[in-house]
């Protein structure tokens, strides 16, 4: 063997173990996916949620409804502004302009479809990305409201799931 390929042999051998040696990381979850809003007296779903990325840029849109009984299906957002005035709020984007920083996503806007208000928002996910707390609020996040959302397969729209939320969840924080 001449020494060009001995030594070839042993750079490789020590890039192969010492790249084996460094420490795996397990990539941060992401905020894309599926979401559920659940009544937080009765546990029963409330809205689902589908948040997307695009460029860097997080929106999040009314995947699914559950209407009450004597709720019109066919809710449409009149007091929007702009281009989503009339619209229906089934496939609406309410969350738009959100960066993500970590597992917290922030500088963007929220959405209330029952008057129309645009607030700012902050978004943190759990670092198990099983759970999202999404804060909408006036000049300052301390004067906001939030609500936790849960995680939902991927394919629940397509499966026709419409089971309750989980239990246990923890109240939106005021």
């Amino acid at each position: 063997m001449g020494v060009s390929l001995q030594r070839s042999m042993i750079v490789g051998l020590v890039l192969l173990f010492g790249v084996a040696a460094l420490p795996l990381r397990a990539a941060e979850p992401t905020a894309t996916g599926l979401w559920e809003q659940a009544d937080e007296r009765t546990g029963k779903p409330e809205s689902w949620f589908k948040i997307t990325e695009r460029n860097g840029i997080f929106e999040g849109a009314f995947a699914k409804i559950f209407f009450k009984p004597g709720e019109d299906p066919n809710w449409v957002c009149d007091k929007c502004q702009g281009a989503d005035k009339g619209r229906p709020v089934q496939g609406l984007t309410f969350i738009r302009g959100m960066q993500r920083n970590g597992l917290a996503y922030e500088g963007g806007t929220i959405m209330d479809p029952r008057d129309g208000q645009v607030y700012r928002a902050l978004m943190r996910l759990t670092a198990d990305g099983k759970t999202l707390e999404v804060r909408g609020y006036l000049g300052i996040a301390l004067f906001g409201q939030s609500q936790i959302w849960h995680r939902l397969p991927d394919n629940a729209l397509s499966s026709g799931d419409s089971r309750p939320a989980p239990r246990g969840a923890a109240p939106p924080k005021r």
